[in-house]
């Protein structure tokens, strides 16, 4: 780590405060997150020296996991439970739609990814799969893949969701549609501690398992059985909620470069265009999931649409849209999407 290090990763974090603030007063959707990524990414992309600092992406995460979990309430649990099929119906959902768009980018880009039928499946097929956006890199690379394609495709498709679905749904008015109140809303100096101690110890753990989003996952998972049991020990404070939206904002913006917008910008258009067609097929199967489920269609939107975890579940916090019913589709989605991308990738191509 350079001397300089620190200081660029400071003013990156000054550049995302004073864009959260400016977007706080003209009452943008999700400002905290929203503000920091686009001034972050359009920063990147014009050269400036931004950085982000792991730790600090990780706390974030670790914040906003621990705030979701407080949303599962026994009542709340059973709500989930009881809609476990439609669960089911978009992880199939998602790997069918990640299939289709791989599938796609293949046909349309096969030119420019490179002589080897190998190389254009697996850059192709991992570029377009739902899920994270390091997990999908690494396994391109093990199958062969251009790992700068597949991480400019799901940076891409990232940026569009988080900034498109939330103002979409705004415009909307929806706002405060869902009663679901987090189990523990009043702050307990004490109890937080041991709320972020617990927490703490569930991400290690993961971590140490070598499990994928170690940080969101492992928090998430033992403040949900806290809440589940019973057991509240604090709320956690607003103040922590927005300084972490804001470091998730910084870690997806700080992914772009200089020479992003130049690097193969037909595969960029084509995965602009797909993300745009992957948003309206998502929101047409929420409809149906919400039809038949009884939930309420922005919910499901939320739950299915093909952004990640962090950023669909604070657009649902924030303006109050069935936060552990979106929670839950999503982490669901991601478990299956990591377990199960490179078997059916190894069975299609075998």
């Amino acid at each position: 780590m350079t001397s300089t290090f620190p200081v660029r990763v400071a003013l990156t974090l000054l550049l995302a405060l004073g864009a959260a603030l400016l977007c706080v007063q003209l009452r943008t959707p999700i400002p905290w997150m929203i503000g920091p990524l686009v001034a972050t990414s359009a920063a990147s992309i014009f050269g400036w020296p931004t950085r982000s600092f792991g730790p600090l992406r990780n706390t974030g995460q670790w914040i906003i996991a621990t705030a979701l979990g407080l949303y599962f309430t026994p009542q709340v649990t059973k709500l989930v439970i009881s809609v476990w099929w439609a669960i089911g119906l978009s992880i199939a959902w998602a790997l069918l739609l990640g299939w289709g768009f791989g599938a796609w980018l293949e046909r349309v880009n096969r030119g420019q990814l490179g002589a080897d039928r190998r190389e254009q499946r697996a850059t192709s097929y991992f570029a377009g799969a739902i899920g994270g956006a390091s997990e999908m890199t690494l396994l391109a690379e093990r199958e062969g893949g251009r790992t700068d394609l597949v991480a400019a495709s799901h940076s891409l498709r990232l940026l569009m969701v988080s900034l498109t679905v939330p103002f979409a749904i705004t415009l909307t008015g929806l706002h405060g549609l869902d009663a679901t109140l987090p189990g523990a809303r009043h702050l307990d100096l004490l109890g937080l501690a041991e709320l972020i101690a617990a927490t703490g110890v569930g991400a290690l753990l993961m971590r140490r398992t070598g499990r994928a989003n170690p940080w969101f996952i492992g928090a998430l998972l033992v403040a949900m059985g806290l809440t589940m049991a019973g057991v509240e020990l604090s709320g956690v404070p607003q103040p922590m909620t927005n300084a972490a939206q804001l470091l998730i904002g910084v870690s997806l913006g700080v992914r772009f470069s200089a020479g992003f917008i130049q690097t193969a910008p037909r595969w960029l258009g084509t995965v602009a265009l797909g993300t745009l067609v992957m948003i309206a097929l998502c929101a047409g199967f929420a409809a149906l999931l919400g039809w038949g489920t009884r939930l309420h269609w922005a919910t499901m939107v939320l739950g299915t649409s093909p952004g990640g975890i962090a950023e669909m579940a604070i657009t649902a916090k924030v303006l109050q849209l069935g936060v552990p019913i979106v929670t839950a589709f999503q982490v669901c989605r991601l478990i299956a999407v990591l377990v199960l991308v490179e078997p059916l990738f190894r069975l299609k191509y075998r």
